[in-house]
């Protein structure tokens, strides 16, 4: 294991800049949306397009990445804790060189950590800062008291949601939840469209509410249709941008991807992240 973390540490150029990746929080209101098969194939999309990511399960306990990978991952976040590991010895290389970190199973909760590893877990973070372009959060549904320091600390959030009324009524609270407390970049993804009209008046709703209560701006990244080649995917354990390149499923992501870095963005300063979630999680 310590070769394999080696290997990956100069598989990784380190930059030297100030500039460190971009963190993105991919949240939901409600379970059952498709949220983390969304954020897998978006993941695995901007790798295709030459970006280096990291794919950060952090549905602590009930995560399911590497099972929609149909990968048994060696090491999970639990692990890096209880068996004295490096964030490096914990990173799993996926398809199209995507790096991800499993989310593992069972009880045990990263956001209850005392001094000292909660200390451990940003130093293991910080490492990675300049390796990466983009260091991608799968939060767990919803936000609770603990989730919510991670969701403020990240440089942008992506909500996924279904035109379902409870699906666009949690992902409503989800966003006033953080609105409240932050002002934060938020990007709208339609999933599991029955056609492009019910995703595009979807998104249209969800953006005029947002806007005429929060008086916020929700940025559209587009629609995902309800596709048969998405359960076919998950059924065979298998990423279904790569299972079926052309489903339709596939060709919204990557549309997705292509309006996500189409976007103007300025570098990040090396420290915003770290320094945020640091206070965030001191004070709480």
């Amino acid at each position: 294991m310590v070769d394999q973390a080696e290997k990956l540490r100069e598989k990784l150029h380190i930059s030297h800049d100030k500039y460190r990746a971009k963190t993105i929080a991919i949240v939901s209101g409600k379970g059952g949306v498709g949220k983390s098969n969304v954020a897998l194939n978006f993941s695995i999309s901007m790798a295709k397009k030459g970006q280096k990511v990291l794919l950060f399960d952090l549905d602590v306990g009930m995560g399911n990445i590497d099972i929609l990978l149909g990968i048994t991952s060696t090491y999970s976040i639990i692990n890096m804790f209880e068996n004295n590991l490096s964030i490096y010895d914990i990173i799993e290389v996926g398809p199209n060189a995507l790096s991800y970190i499993s989310g593992g199973s069972g009880q045990d909760n990263i956001f209850f950590l005392d001094e000292g590893r909660r200390q451990y877990f940003l130093e293991q973070l910080e490492l990675v800062m300049k390796e990466y372009d983009y260091i991608i959060f799968d939060m767990g549904a919803g936000v609770t008291r603990e989730t919510i320091h991670y969701i403020l600390a990240v440089d942008e959030c992506i909500l996924v949601t279904t035109p379902e009324p409870t699906s666009m009524t949690d992902g409503y609270s989800m966003i006033k939840h953080v609105l409240l407390q932050q002002k934060t970049k938020f990007h709208l993804i339609i999933n599991r469209s029955k056609d492009e009209k019910q995703g595009v008046d979807t998104m249209n709703r969800m953006r005029n509410v947002v806007k005429r209560f929060l008086q916020h701006d929700l940025i559209p990244l587009g629609t995902i249709p309800d596709d048969r080649a998405v359960t076919d995917a998950v059924l065979a354990q298998k990423p279904f941008i790569l299972h079926n390149p052309y489903s339709k499923a596939s060709k919204a992501i990557k549309i997705v991807t292509e309006q996500f870095l189409g976007e103007k963005r300025e570098k990040v300063a090396e420290s915003s992240f770290l320094s945020r979630l640091k206070r965030f999680l001191t004070e709480r």
